[in-house]
């Protein structure tokens, strides 16, 4: 089992960072290395992620459970989610070596375009932010 950390992290304004990766709505996360915790992953993966340079960890959200297909094996992914505060007036750097094309400040009004093109996981993590 593959172990991630992930955040939701969102401005001063109440929108909601959404990265676009692999044609679809993502949000930053990525694999725990070794020696680290799941706080300071999650934090460091949205920071290379989005180049978010100032990013304030906030409390556990979920664990979200994915699989996926890498070549000829079925990987199973737990993802440890935190939602996150950051600034609206940082600049946004997509990580294009993780196959980030776009990264989005979107309104809690304006999910609802994005959610359709969003993995299940990641509306379950929107899901629950929303719901709090």
């Amino acid at each position: 089992m593959h172990v991630a950390g992930g955040g939701l992290v969102i401005n001063e304004e109440g929108e909601l960072l959404m990265i676009f990766r692999r044609g679809a709505w993502d949000l930053p996360k990525g694999h725990l290395d070794k020696g680290e915790t799941i706080e300071e992953c999650a934090v460091r993966e949205v920071q290379e992620e989005t180049g978010l340079k100032s990013v304030e960890l906030g409390p556990f959200l979920t664990t979200t459970y994915h699989s996926y297909e890498q070549g000829t094996h079925h990987i199973m992914k737990e993802s440890h989610w935190f939602l996150m505060k950051s600034n609206r007036a940082e600049q946004l750097v997509p990580q294009t070596d993780e196959d980030i094309e776009k990264i989005e400040w979107v309104k809690e009004e304006q999910l609802g375009q994005y959610m359709p093109q969003a993995y299940p996981s990641i509306r379950d993590v929107v899901n629950r932010h929303i719901a709090d």
